[in-house]
């Protein structure tokens, strides 16, 4: 498909963009323009437009606004240093958008789609892309457009792309962050939505998000639904646990687990490393005595908008423990910077993880 391109002058100059760019923030600041494609039960998907990012025009009744069909992705575009545009396994957030899709009742977007409009977005505000440490972080996003009032999958849907150059996720840059164990929060049960990436999970999330910050902590870490006893992934990203004997543990995939990229490539980079890496369950209880015994050395948590970050502290009801000593260890900041390096291409990219844009 080829997306229609409508002229559009940015309303900034490029001195104010530059300045902009110099301390992003995260989230906060969009680039000119956004792509739009809709799907119809008649039609299926046309219309595909990039065009200056504007706000959507939505009836009282559209059917997200009541029923919350709705999904989303999280990936990054960079600039090399010899000035390229890469992104990082762009093929993996396509496939797991369609996935999401398929769960929520949602027509699928062909993976050549998807990569299509991340691309012309890209292309079109690559200025956008701040130098050095910063990413253009690329949102894309379906939700259903029809207005009806009425339990069924919508007959109507909008798929968009928007964009914002962001720097570090966390404030204070790339540090050790302290997290909060939720025993009264889970975040999916087995047969729900928890391997989607759909708005919903993250809504019912942030309770127990506010409850970590009034414990002074980064972020929350969730337990299982049916026994409240085996750790799951945080808020918005995965975990790894490092042992004593140098291998990592992180919990296995199955459905209330949302299958990161970011997860995916760790445990990747950690076997081409010699490591052994383990997917089994983790309690809370063993977490707790692994580190008060030194079997646990390391603990990380890693995704699209933080990377990897180490954990140096951790908070529940009654008490608190400490990751070794609570700073950031050796095979955390290893595979933290092979990953960046591969994303940023001073590192070999030898699985072909990145995507160069022409």
């Amino acid at each position: 498909m080829t997306f229609a391109v409508i002229p559009h002058s940015s309303p900034m100059s490029p001195d104010q963009r530059a300045a902009l760019l110099e301390n992003p923030g995260f989230g906060r600041i969009f680039t000119d323009h956004m792509v739009t494609l809709k799907w119809t039960a008649d039609l299926g998907w046309h219309d595909g437009k990039v065009a200056a990012r504007a706000p959507f025009q939505l009836d009282p009744a559209c059917a997200v606004l009541h029923y919350s069909q709705e999904i989303f992705e999280g990936m990054k575009a960079y600039r090399t240093q010899d000035g390229q545009i890469t992104l990082f396994r762009p093929e993996e957030n396509a496939r797991r958008f369609a996935e999401s899709a398929d769960r929520m009742a949602m027509p699928r977007l062909p993976e050549n789609l998807f990569l299509e409009a991340v691309e012309a977005l890209v292309q079109i505000d690559r200025d956008w892309i701040p130098d050095g440490e910063g990413s253009l972080y690329l949102r894309p996003f379906m939700f259903a457009s029809e207005a009806f009032l009425g339990v069924r999958p919508a007959a109507e849907y909008i798929f968009c792309v928007i964009a914002c150059p962001v720097g570090a996720y966390f404030k204070g840059g790339a540090k050790p962050v302290t997290v909060w164990v939720s025993d009264s929060y889970t975040r999916a049960a087995s047969g729900g939505t928890g391997a989607a990436k759909c708005g919903g999970n993250y809504a019912a999330s942030l309770i127990a998000q506010a409850e970590a910050s009034r414990h002074g902590c980064d972020q929350v870490v969730f337990l299982d639904a049916a026994e409240h006893r085996w750790i799951e992934e945080l808020g918005g990203m995965n975990i790894f646990f490092v042992m004593d004997d140098g291998s990592l543990l992180t919990p296995p995939l199955g459905g209330t687990i949302l299958p990161g990229i970011t997860r995916n490539s760790i445990i990747a980079l950690a076997r081409q490393a010699g490591l052994t890496v383990v997917e089994q369950p983790y309690s809370f209880e063993s977490w707790r005595a692994d580190a008060a015994s030194g079997r646990v050395r390391e603990t990380f948590a890693c995704g699209t908008a933080a990377v990897v970050a180490a954990i140096g502290e951790v908070r529940f009801e009654g008490g608190s423990f400490q990751i070794a000593d609570a700073g950031t260890g050796p095979v955390t900041s290893r595979l933290r910077d092979e990953l960046v390096g591969i994303q940023r291409g001073t590192v070999p990219d030898q699985a072909g993880w990145l995507h160069r844009l022409r």
